[in-house]
């Protein structure tokens, strides 16, 4: 049934709520000092009661990565994602929840111990899914970041992807959108490798990839800030966080779009989406039945 196109939808995606991080940031000890989170905690349940409010309801709400702090094997990461679990069981049943692999999830150099640590907790690192037409990919992006401690599991995503890619041309569908935690680039596709893009090599040949395939659009997170830039034609779409921010960006989520002909999208403060929900133009474009 999701196969086929009925019309314009949204959803929202939301970044790292990362429990632990604002505490750990604040007093320059990002590795031990995470021993609280009441402020995340409110954050998360705030993006929660603000989506529970929205109408139409999204179709589903994405967190793309860093869903707590605590890396692998660190003292108070159960606790991080005890607490998470609990904020977002409030969240609206109607609303399916879908997560998404970050580097604090699974390790920076991840092993297959802790992607099945992660996939006991959160489901699977990487899997598809069909809405109203429009195909999505979830993506483990610490696999293009470094396996070098998994390089058979990195092979079986890549194998993976191209057959997915295959079924999505089979199908004839509207829209492929990709989800990951980490950018492909923060504003243009050549820029230098640093912490918070793909190296260069890597980046190109996916990139490629995904032109190929006809992808419009690939939404991150792991800056902590909102960027973004395209790739021909391929937008790549970075947004800032539900926790913790490392710029000048306030909490927030993003309402995604997707029409018959683009996807359409805009960043939102907690508060802002809390108090007036979605602007006027992008529900005009939800009401505009094909």
């Amino acid at each position: 049934d999701e196969y086929q196109w009925k019309g314009p939808f949204y959803f929202i995606q939301g970044a790292d709520p990362q429990f632990g991080l604002m505490k750990a940031w604040a007093i320059g000890d990002i590795n031990n000092g995470d021993d609280e989170w009441g402020e995340e905690i409110k954050l998360a349940e705030q993006a929660v009661q603000a989506i529970n409010k929205l109408n139409p309801k999204p179709k589903f709400f994405v967190l793309c990565g860093d869903l707590i702090h605590g890396m692998p094997g660190t003292r108070w990461r159960k606790d991080q994602e005890q607490d998470l679990k609990n904020v977002l069981k409030n969240t609206d049943q109607d609303v399916p929840l879908v997560f998404v692999s970050g580097n604090h999830d699974i390790g920076n150099t991840p092993t297959r111990e802790t992607i099945d640590n992660y996939c006991k907790n959160w489901g699977d690192d990487y899997f598809s899914f069909w809405v109203g037409g429009v195909f999505f990919l979830v993506l483990n992006s610490q696999l293009y970041f470094d396996s070098s401690k998994c390089p058979d599991l990195k092979q079986v995503q890549d194998v993976w992807l191209n057959e997915q890619l295959a079924v999505a041309e089979k199908h004839k569908c509207k829209h492929i959108i990709v989800f990951q935690h980490i950018p492909l680039f923060l504003r243009k596709p050549d820029e230098d490798h640093n912490y918070f893009n793909l190296e260069k090599s890597v980046r190109r040949e996916i990139m490629e990839k995904f032109h190929k395939a006809g992808i419009k659009a690939v939404f991150s997170g792991h800056y902590h800030r909102n960027a973004g830039g395209s790739y021909r034609g391929l937008e790549m779409v970075v947004s800032s966080a539900i926790g913790c921010q490392l710029g000048e960006d306030t909490h927030g989520l993003r309402v995604v779009v997707v029409t018959d002909e683009k996807i359409v999208h805009r960043y939102y403060s907690l508060n802002e989406l809390s108090s007036q929900g979605i602007e006027k133009e992008l529900l005009d474009m939800l009401a505009k039945q094909n």
